[in-house]
């Protein structure tokens, strides 16, 4: 079967998708959407470039590390699209309503980065924007990660489905046995991270207790 060939931004740092600094690639439109973990069916010579996200903002947290990883571990499906900017607590201020109110219409997973005032990176990737919820929300691709000090990705572990529940006071992602894997409280400041049944993860800060130095939100477009 013959592949098309198609021209994507690959800027990984531009303010602003549209600006005049975005680099032009071609690159094969099959391999825009296979996973850098997959070694069956990828072509001799692929690059992970070609599979890295194309911020359409510019990041305080994110540098080419992170994305190599991030990039290999979020579902098939959201590779090679663009993520946005939702939500920045540099841009937007420290409030988990704001948070909410940012995510309101949106229909994408969406990407947590978080680091603490000990310059650790972690956060999760969730299915669903983040809202108020009576319930807990999400599906099985919901996963926690942390840099700290290597890559690790925590996934569902099938014991239970609390993958993300949203309160006006707080945001918890991951829980049972009365610990969340990741929490944050209203003024997205002290947050929280322990052990928890739904990944079976190590705390994803070297504190299981922490205060957040700085938080963005992206959106994986398709």
């Amino acid at each position: 079967m013959r592949s098309t060939l198609e021209n994507i931004r690959v800027l990984y740092f531009a303010t602003n998708c549209a600006e005049p600094y975005v680099q032009i690639i071609t690159v094969n439109n099959s391999k825009r959407r296979q996973s850098v973990c997959s070694s069956e069916g990828s072509e001799v010579g692929e690059s992970e470039d070609d599979l890295l996200p194309v911020l359409c903002d510019h990041s305080q947290l994110l540098d080419q590390r992170h994305l190599e990883r991030l990039a290999a571990h979020v579902p098939a499906r959201t590779q090679g699209y663009p993520w946005q900017l939702a939500y920045s607590t540099m841009v937007h201020g420290t409030s988990l309503k704001t948070l909410y109110r940012n995510m309101a219409g949106l229909d994408n997973p969406v990407l947590l980065v978080i680091r603490d005032m000990q310059n650790k990176v972690f956060g999760a990737f969730t299915t669903e924007p983040f809202k108020v919820s009576p319930s807990c929300y999400g599906t099985g691709e919901t996963f926690i990660y942390s840099f700290s000090p290597d890559f690790k990705a925590y996934r569902w572990s099938g014991e239970n489905s609390y993958f993300v529940r949203g309160h006006l006071e707080s945001l918890q992602i991951g829980g049972g046995a009365g610990s969340f894997g990741l929490w944050l409280d209203a003024d997205l400041y002290h947050g929280a991270s322990y052990s928890c049944p739904t990944f079976r993860n190590l705390p994803l800060s070297t504190q299981q207790d922490f205060v957040v130095q700085h938080l963005e939100v992206w959106t994986l477009q398709n």
